[in-house]
């Protein structure tokens, strides 16, 4: 473990109450802080909602757009044809085929952040279901990645659009950006995710829905986020 820094041990020392809320901007800089590693860690979220995700309408799954982007370059996969092939180049997507990127794809050439496929080319993409489905690539019409608009998805994937999907325990993690990030920055992105956890709200969700927040970087502390601040959850 990296030894820490007079700054750091003391910023560590403030920590002291692990119990402590706090606000997200606060939040944010005490990350920045702390920050001892040399490489640019992520910023990540943990939300815990009040549901159930084995029962289908407590499930929260779908797509939000970072407004100020990830700072990773995601490699995105298309399955089209013809003018729709052509489109989903020009967009710039990294691999663009039919049959031939179904083969690829089964020799284990996985290396993508997200999949697209035009409808048509479904019967081909469900062949590799066994394949995409544990990675959570397998394109599906409710998350935007089957559309006959394979240019805006490809846009949308490589300018900031992730995916969220509650895990069995009924939380919620994402990425919301770089600690290299300005302040600004990172709290647009924060509420954006936010806000589209909240819109995502299912049917099935009783009582209260956002329990709990924590902001953390990649190697830092976990911090408590008072959600009365955040949303009406």
């Amino acid at each position: 473990m990296a030894k820490l820094t007079k700054k750091a041990k003391g910023l560590t020392e403030k920590l002291g109450d692990n119990q402590k809320l706090y606000g997200v901007d606060e939040a944010i800089q005490l990350l920045k802080d702390l920050k001892t590693t040399k490489f640019d860690e992520t910023l990540e979220v943990a939300l815990n909602l009040g549901v159930d995700p084995r029962h289908a309408d407590q499930m929260v799954r779908g797509m939000v757009t970072l407004p100020s982007g990830t700072g990773k370059t995601v490699k995105v996969a298309v399955f089209a044809r013809g003018d729709k092939a052509e489109a989903a180049l020009a967009a710039g997507a990294d691999k663009v085929g039919a049959e031939d990127l179904l083969e690829d794809m089964q020799n284990g050439n996985l290396d993508y952040g997200r999949v697209i496929a035009t409808p048509d080319m479904m019967g081909i993409v469900g062949r590799l279901g066994k394949v995409l489905g544990p990675k959570g690539l397998m394109p599906n019409p409710k998350l935007g990645t089957v559309t006959p608009n394979v240019e805006e998805a490809v846009k949308a994937a490589k300018g900031g659009q992730i995916e969220f999907r509650v895990e069995k325990a009924g939380i919620i993690h994402g990425g919301l950006g770089k600690l290299s990030f300005s302040n600004d920055q990172l709290k647009a992105n924060f509420d954006a995710f936010v806000d589209a956890i909240v819109k995502a709200k299912p049917s099935g969700a009783k009582g209260k829905y956002l329990q709990k927040v924590a902001l953390s970087s990649s190697m830092g502390p976990g911090l408590k986020i008072d959600v009365a601040q955040v949303h009406a959850g």
